[in-house]
């Protein structure tokens, strides 16, 4: 979805209707396996890896989403062991490929995929930062 990252849903003010979107649902039964990380991927690309499985929305990967996330961190490595001659068109593929895995904020949000954590604050850090700040310089708040 092109223009500006949309607000989270608490955030966001509507005063038109929102459209009934149909969604397509399909079931399956086997438990998706997770590829185990190479062992001569660039630490970088292997965190990044390691990361998918914590995160919320692999809970909706199917075994293509994993080989795809493969075959990202494999790039992500070479490209990272490129060290001076490190290509930008690679790591703009990268890019594209992780945001299709919903591996950013921005990218999760356009498809209105939200992931609230348990031990998460109500309000924003951006909030709760500059009330501290407030508190501290003594400016009330």
């Amino acid at each position: 979805m092109p223009g500006p990252v949309p607000k989270r849903s608490s955030e966001r003010r509507r005063r038109n209707k929102e459209s009934a979107v149909d969604t397509v649902r399909v079931e399956v039964g086997a438990v998706v396996e997770i590829p185990k990380p190479h062992s001569t991927w660039h630490p970088i690309a292997k965190r990044w890896y390691l990361s998918l499985p914590g995160s919320g929305q692999s809970s909706f990967y199917e075994p293509s989403d994993w080989a795809l996330a493969e075959y990202l961190a494999e790039a992500m490595s070479r490209n990272l062991k490129q060290g001076a001659r490190f290509s930008s068109v690679l790591f703009a593929s990268v890019m594209s490929g992780m945001n299709d895995l919903l591996t950013s904020e921005a990218s999760r949000r356009r498809v209105r995929l939200e992931i609230e954590r348990g031990d998460a604050p109500a309000e924003s850090a951006g909030v709760t930062a500059l009330a501290d700040y407030r508190k501290r310089a003594g400016l009330g708040g």
